[in-house]
């Protein structure tokens, strides 16, 4: 049986992933890994839409080279450039439909230098024609035939890809053809359809992947309200996984004689930092709450909520409270995020207020304040109000173009239960 080195910890991982996890308002968040090129969530349905309207365009474009065949003064080089195009737009499509997350370096290298090579055969095909906006044909194509891969690489390859196209054949256009009042309209909406539709593209597939991500988030972080009043995140779930493995492989090596009693130095060491691991998490469990989890491990209200609950009273929280309180806190950062602005929420929970036992019996009164930095009154969403009424009775109130929230809700008392 083999052992982990010192520079890891009993679950295998080494000591900078643990360190990974950055301490915020003292709440441990997690660092996810940031992977926008990857087609995933869903994004290669775009990636067949944007290679259908990629074919529609390339018919489009053959049509007028079909029919500007008599004015060519030399067609060979654009018959050329199309077939080489048709070939590269039918290899990339069928390779995106393979690879299905990331196109390799070396073949993105490739495609580029097919397109500029039919972009350089067009131009020379018309050159002598004088106006490049006009009878360009197979270049004008080879410009949108970045969609394919639209899904498959980062934003960034794209947007300079095109960029770069898209300043190539201005530069043409403005040596080439002599602008005049009545040409310049065309020159310039050929170079639109060129660059306009891949730039549009992006910015689709980015919206949607962040719609996606921010859905999915909101879905991970749904799962704690129904959790116990002290429980462990869904990371800490894995690793307990991880521990409890470690261990029965420890104690069946025992069992088993393959390592023998007395323990060595090293092996003793190792059961030693199983035990201290395990009763960290069992600490950990009975001091953090659904809400401590569902903010810090949730990549959105991780960057922007800071939560204040020195009793741990967000586990009194029936299932419709909390569902009402995450909804809340959650519906004031997503309208925020929406808009790119940088504000923040604080969540404050207690301590405990006496109550009249005649009014709420065997009730508790805990304080919730939520307070909110360049969040104005008159831009929160109706919705969030109605998520609050389902946590208590609720007063507002505005100050510096920030919102005040002060909830008072009643639990039972765990000490009736």
């Amino acid at each position: 049986m083999s052992f982990p080195p010192v520079s890891e910890n009993t679950l295998g991982l080494l000591a900078e992933v643990r360190a990974s996890r950055s301490l915020v308002g003292g709440a441990r968040r997690l660092v996810r890994s940031d992977t926008p090129h990857r087609a995933s969530l869903g994004t290669a349905f775009i990636g067949i839409g944007a290679s259908l309207v990629c074919g529609i365009r390339a018919i489009y474009g053959f049509g007028w080279f079909v029919s500007y065949w008599s004015t060519y003064p030399n067609p060979v080089p654009a018959l050329i450039a199309w077939v080489l195009l048709i070939v590269v737009l039918a290899t990339a499509f069928v390779t995106a439909s393979v690879v299905g997350d990331r196109l390799p370096d070396w073949m993105f290298a490739l495609f580029l230098a097919l397109l500029a090579t039919v972009i350089v055969l067009d131009v020379v095909a018309i050159w002598d024609l004088h106006d490049v906006g006009r009878y360009a044909t197979a270049s004008l194509t080879a410009a949108m035939a970045l969609l394919l891969v639209i899904t498959l690489r980062r934003p960034s390859e794209i947007l300079v890809a095109s960029g770069a196209i898209g300043v190539g054949l201005l530069a043409v256009i403005l040596v080439n053809t002599p602008l005049t009042t009545d040409n310049v309209t065309i020159q310039l909406t050929s170079l639109a359809f060129a660059v306009l539709p891949v730039v549009l593209g992006v910015l689709i597939v980015r919206g949607f992947r962040s719609m996606v991500q921010i859905e999915l988030d909101r879905v991970l972080v749904q799962s704690t309200v129904s959790a116990p009043r002290f429980a462990v995140g869904m990371l800490a779930s894995e690793e307990l996984a991880r521990l409890d493995l470690a261990a029965e492989e420890l104690l069946d090596s025992v069992a088993t004689g393959r390592i023998a009693l007395p323990l060595r130095p090293k092996t003793a060491s190792v059961a030693a930092s199983l035990a201290t691991e395990l009763r960290l998490h069992l600490i950990e469990g009975r001091r953090e709450t659904w809400l401590y989890h569902a903010i810090t491990e949730s990549e959105l209200l991780g960057r922007s909520v800071t939560l204040t609950d020195k009793g741990s009273l967000a586990g009194l929280l029936d299932a419709n409270q909390r569902d009402g309180l995450l909804a809340a806190v959650w519906l004031l950062v997503n309208d925020n995020a929406k808009k790119n602005l940088a504000r923040t929420v604080q969540v404050n929970v207690g301590p405990i207020v006496a109550t009249t036992p005649v009014a709420h019996a065997h009730k508790l009164r805990v304080p919730i304040v939520i307070t909110t930095t360049g969040v104005p009154r008159n831009r929160v969403d109706p919705s969030t109000w109605d998520a609050i009424r389902r946590v208590g009775r609720y007063s507002d109130s505005s100050q510096n173009a920030s919102l005040r929230v002060e909830i008072e809700c009643f639990v039972d008392n765990p000490a009736d239960l």
